[in-house]
């Protein structure tokens, strides 16, 4: 069975929590399921596997076909980065050995041979021996915490130990902020100790058991993700742990997570989670530890992602705590506790609320749709684009002068809603297309359109027209983030296309416009997620690594400089087709296209409002403030930052807000300014033209 869904499941991460009856992903890709009985996991994919593997994934590939220099080269390094993505493990001369080693190892493995993985493990369980003695030296009884010590926390700006002293510097400093955790946890000193003693026994037993027959799936995963971030191999544990989650049947925090350079990242929330609710956390925190119930905390660091998942699930009802550690203007630590639970469908509902603004002596009324996710399920009866619909009738009858749809925290959905939803404000049209390895396009259309000379290359998918009544043809505003991905962008991309609405937000959205397809492998062997397609956007232009473009900008924060598509490793380039933005003639179009110059004019006016604002001048001056500080953590900063945390607990009690008001406080200055460029767009039409968006317009939409 095919569905055209988005994919949450990105390299390297795992969810935590899904909807009940939402399948709620990041990134829209074709899925295709085989259902089959739930098995034992099965044994390690064996070298004689991998000639198929191989093979199969640069045959469907999109843009990869053969094993050039560049997938090897490519695959060598995320090979390495797996076995020591924080960089204390090897030395810059180990690297520089086993480049070549490894090279040879992906032709050969093409022919089934994997000899080349023997040496690697030996020098692996040489390089742990080695760590833990080192550990275990600088631990002794006598061992004092140096506060003056600094780590920076970011691998990627760390280069690989030279000599077995600067590496022996490197993990004390590691060990030094480990223990630190502990002490700032309750834990004593002397158990700090044995906790990190242990830490690097289990790490060596770890590395021991990954022999060169387990290092295998190792360099199958490699491999993947060398073509691309959103290709993937899962192992038979990933693929039973995926068709879990696909049922619905895991309860947890509401997070997705992933794995970056050691630490587990919190990459994205999902609306309706734990937490989310909590208000408290961010994307980009670094989860450091992990309490269970009256447990002590366990640290995460450089621990397998799997494992990290596996302590944070669990039983509805049942508390975790996390040991957070964010960069923000300051490093800050905390801890907090969240109740496992299933997601709160209520808060994945679209929603409306209204905002009022008053200029030279008149009330302009503003709605506000709030659009988490594009959702959907037939079988409950539940629709993103029922619900919107259903919201824009509401607003009509309430007279509103324009609407904001929020996709700002949106990470995707079903393509079907969101394309259903654009409709909703354009009436007909090109809204995206797919291009796939066979050079085909496929366009996805609301209402009838013609697919062009070319038939055979150019095929188009009509979805109904809306009944003109239904289409909301009132001033339009679209406020996206970087955390609107996928389906969101496509809604806002195929909006600005059109000239049918103004994007506010950050510089642009994430950038992910690719299309992957899953597949079972046979006896057991997990399954491959392949890229082979791309997405574009009605004028012609992929969202493929460069997102949607705000005409609007607004400061964002730091937290999120690093979230997009360009951040992840090897991303596909985008590309453009022929443009698809031709209406068949047979329904009119009710709004005015909206022109550059006025745009430009909403953008000096914006940049006026965002100056004078304390809120977005606080969010600027600790951007810089945590660019600053340059992933460099200080113990006595984190000392320090605890006594001052103690201090204020002891004069006041902690917030009483719920999660969902500081959800809302967080962004409130990103709305607010959205409602504002609305109104200018409402009050500045007359001398624009190009808009049809006047005082008091009522938009035309009806209930069905």
């Amino acid at each position: 069975m095919h569905k055209i869904q988005a994919d949450a499941v990105r390299p390297g991460r795992d969810i935590i929590a899904l909807p009940t009856v939402i399948a709620l992903w990041i990134l829209i890709i074709t899925v295709t399921i085989v259902a089959s009985p739930c098995v034992a996991a099965a044994k390690n994919l064996p070298c004689s596997r991998m000639p198929a593997l191989m093979k199969g994934f640069l045959s469907n590939h999109y843009a990869m076909k053969s094993l050039s220099d560049e997938v090897k080269s490519q695959a060598v390094e995320q090979l390495i980065k797996s076995i020591d993505p924080s960089k204390t493990l090897l030395y810059a001369s180990d690297v520089q050995w086993l480049k070549p080693v490894l090279n040879d190892l992906f032709s050969a493995m093409l022919s089934g041979n994997c000899a080349s993985l023997t040496p690697l493990y030996d020098m692996l369980v040489d390089r742990a021996a080695e760590n833990e003695e080192t550990v275990k030296k600088l631990l002794q009884a006598d061992y004092r915490p140096d506060e003056s010590l600094e780590l920076q926390i970011d691998a990627r700006k760390r280069s690989y130990a030279k000599t077995r002293a600067e590496k022996q510097i490197l993990l004390k400093k590691f060990v030094q902020f480990q223990i630190e955790n502990a002490l700032l946890n309750g834990i004593g000193l002397a158990q700090a100790r044995q906790k990190q003693i242990h830490h690097y026994e289990l790490q060596t037993r770890r590395v021991k058991e990954r022999d060169p027959e387990k290092l295998v799936t190792i360099a199958a995963e490699a491999f993947a993700r060398a073509l691309d971030p959103h290709t993937s191999y899962l192992s038979a544990e990933s693929y039973e742990d995926l068709q879990i989650q696909m049922q619905l049947s895991l309860e947890g925090i509401g997070a997705i997570l992933s794995n970056d350079n050691g630490f587990t990242v919190i990459e994205e929330m999902i609306p309706g989670g734990g937490a989310e609710a909590s208000g408290l956390l961010k994307p980009k925190d670094k989860i450091i530890a992990v309490a269970q119930e009256n447990q002590k905390p366990i640290d995460v660091i450089d621990m397998d992602l799997r494992d990290v998942v596996r302590m944070i699930r669990g039983k509805k009802g049942t508390k975790v705590t996390l040991t957070i550690l964010r960069q923000a203007e300051n490093i800050t630590r905390f801890d907090i506790t969240i109740v496992r639970d299933k997601i709160n469908i209520k808060e994945q509902e679209a929603s409306i609320t209204y905002e009022k603004r008053i200029l030279n002596g008149r009330t302009f009324k503003f709605g506000v749709i709030d659009l988490p996710s594009f959702y959907g399920d037939d079988k409950e009866n539940i629709s993103a684009y029922e619900d919107v619909r259903r919201l824009l009738g509401e607003a009509g009858r309430e007279g509103v002068d324009g609407i904001v749809l929020d996709l700002s925290r949106n990470g995707g959905g079903l393509l079907a809603e969101a394309v259903q939803i654009t409709g909703l404000f354009l009436g007909s049209g090109g809204i995206v297309a797919t291009k796939d390895k066979g050079e085909q396009v496929t366009i996805l259309a609301s209402g009838v359109m013609p697919a062009g000379p070319d038939r055979r290359r150019r095929r188009v998918i009509s979805f109904p027209a809306e009944n003109a009544a239904s289409v909301y043809d009132g001033p339009l505003v679209v406020l996206t983030s970087r955390l609107s991905a996928s389906a969101s962008e496509i809604v806002a991309g195929a909006l600005k296309d059109h000239r049918r609405a103004v994007i506010v937000g950050s510089d642009h959205t994430f950038g992910k416009g690719s299309v992957q397809m899953l597949t079972p492998l046979p006896a057991n062997m997990g399954s491959m997620k392949v890229t082979t397609a791309l997405y574009f956007l009605p004028g012609g232009k992929s969202t493929q690594k460069v997102g949607v473009e705000a005409d609007v900008r607004l400061p964002f924060w730091f937290i999120l400089e690093d979230v997009g598509e360009t951040s992840l490793d090897y991303p596909l380039p985008a590309q453009e087709i022929t443009p698809f933005l031709t209406l068949s003639g047979r329904y009119e179009r009710r709004w005015k296209q909206i022109d550059a110059p006025f745009i430009a004019r909403l953008a000096i006016r914006c940049a006026a409002r965002v100056a004078r604002d304390e809120r977005f001048t606080e969010i600027i001056k600790q951007n810089k403030e945590a660019r600053a500080k340059d992933g460099i953590v200080r113990l006595a900063d984190l000392r320090q930052e605890a006594k001052t945390r103690v201090k204020e607990n002891d004069k006041a009690k902690p917030p009483t807000a719920g999660g969902s008001k500081k959800i809302r406080d967080q962004y409130e200055p990103f709305i607010s300014e959205s409602v504002n460029v609305l109104l200018d767009m409402v009050t500045l039409a007359p001398a624009a033209p190009g808009v049809q968006a006047s005082a008091g317009h009522t938009p035309g939409v009806s209930g069905r």
